[in-house]
């Protein structure tokens, strides 16, 4: 359990790919029976312990198969397009970092036509919760964390954006989620998130317009 990060002015979003921007509907307890990996172990993970180079690969194909199948099958998620299209006018730098392979990411992507200033699978940094991922693209945007909203659906993303200093952002999608105290804002869709920053860009702008007019009346 901790504290998340607040929010203030976002500068830059980051999001999660899967039941973030647009749906999946892999089935991971079938996948770990399939794999024989216990339910309480993360599956990339257990994929990556296995010692044996070749059974590795194996398991990771049999993973790729099956999240090209889910891409090929996903649909957008509500209010993405808005959202996406919000952030373009306010010249926001968006990223995807998803714990998909790349070939599966860019085919959802690619479908929806969704356009990112970059995009970052499990082949580039070790998966979330690692943060690696998240302080690359923090370098690259050359923003303080702080100024950078992740958005996910999952414990995996608040622990990500946490790691990284970042205020995060938590996707429900109208379920009712056990960890919702640790994401800096919940919304149940992206359209919530699209008048957070909206309300939030206002508020910013009429602070600006207070400070210089007190400043030219020498207030």
């Amino acid at each position: 359990m901790y504290t998340p990060i607040p929010y203030n002015m976002i500068s830059g979003v980051i999001f999660d790919l899967d039941n973030t921007l647009v749906s999946s509907a892999l089935d991971f307890d079938w996948l770990r029976q399939q794999l024989c990996c216990a339910a309480d172990i993360d599956l990339l993970q257990y994929i990556a312990d296995i010692p044996d180079a070749t059974h590795r690969k194996q398991l990771e194909d049999k993973v790729i198969e099956h999240e090209i199948i889910d891409a090929r099958q996903s649909s957008i998620m509500p209010g993405c397009h808005a959202l996406l299209s919000y952030l373009r006018q306010q010249n926001i730098p968006t990223a995807v970092v998803t714990r998909n392979c790349i070939q599966a990411a860019k085919l959802k992507i690619e479908h929806h036509q969704l356009q990112f200033d970059r995009i970052v699978s499990r082949e580039d940094f070790p998966p979330k919760p690692a943060p690696d991922a998240l302080f690359d693209i923090t370098q690259q945007w050359q923003l303080a964390p702080q100024n950078i909203l992740y958005v996910g659906d999952y414990i995996y993303d608040l622990q990500a954006a946490f790691r990284a200093n970042m205020p995060s952002c938590l996707v429900t999608n109208g379920d009712d989620l056990p960890f919702t105290d640790q994401a800096s804002i919940v919304v149940q869709r992206l359209d919530s998130l699209t008048e957070i920053l909206r309300e939030q860009a206002c508020r910013l702008q009429r602070e600006h317009v207070r400070v210089v007019t007190n400043v030219q009346s020498g207030n």
